[in-house]
């Protein structure tokens, strides 16, 4: 990867984080432990006067149709076409992503924004979650860097198949897909034409080159959970966007 998007600015003062279903608690822990102000976002209300967003793992599909019922999500699309920075991890890199393969049946609700092709649950079920090293161009203290390298933890992770020339990769590695993926990316690769602008991952035999953190803009996404990590570089970058 090499070296990411945007100056960083001045350090975000307080940080919501969209608490309709997963792991947000973790990501207000860590907030706290870098003296920022951390807020639970459920409602349209609780986005007013926050710097940035944090959009955290989970199930995406119970996430959208959460935000559908109570009619949040227009809210919630507005907030993240505002320019103020969000990040989404895990199940919130796939309701950024404006294009999502292996969809549950009837669709899924996208917040969209970022310019990327993803396929939910590449890496498996929980049972197949796991820990991965890997280079990124962010170092430890959160700034810009051309190369370091970091541990993620994955858990029914997506993966980024395909991103558009106005997306910086931030980190990729090679992995094979699980067989319910590697089914539908077959299926997918049969039908689909390839548009020549999009930045296609390597295919390496049964594994292939997948992105898993790129940043668009004031949007920020990784198909892995920082928080649950004491590798606090992540959140830093972001509080810096």
């Amino acid at each position: 990867p090499g070296a990411v998007q945007g100056e960083r600015t001045e350090t975000m003062v307080e940080v919501g984080v969209l608490a309709l279903q997963g792991a947000f608690e973790e990501h207000i822990e860590q907030l706290e432990q870098l003296g920022v102000a951390g807020r639970q976002v459920r409602t349209a209300a609780e986005l007013e006067g926050i710097d940035g967003l944090i959009m955290p793992g989970g199930e995406s599909s119970a996430m959208a149709l959460v935000g559908e019922a109570d009619g949040f999500w227009p809210d919630l699309k507005a907030f993240v076409q505002s320019g103020k920075p969000v990040w989404g991890t895990c199940a919130g890199m796939i309701l950024l992503s404006d294009t999502a393969l292996a969809q549950k049946r009837g669709g899924q609700a996208l917040v969209g924004g970022l310019d990327v092709k993803v396929c939910r649950n590449y890496f498996g079920a929980q049972i197949s979650s796991m820990e991965a090293a890997f280079d990124c161009s962010v170092d430890a203290e959160g700034a810009p860097t051309e190369k370091d390298s970091c541990t993620g933890v994955f858990i029914r992770a997506p993966a980024i198949l395909e991103a558009g020339e106005g997306v910086q990769v931030m980190a990729s590695l090679v992995a094979a897909p699980c067989a319910k993926a590697a089914r539908q990316l077959a299926n997918e690769e049969r039908v689909t034409a390839v548009e020549p602008a999009a930045k296609k991952p390597k295919v390496v035999g049964e594994a292939r080159e997948v992105i898993v953190a790129v940043r668009q803009g004031h949007i920020l996404a990784t198909a892995f959970h920082p928080e649950l990590t004491e590798d606090l570089r992540w959140l830093k970058y972001f509080l810096g966007m």
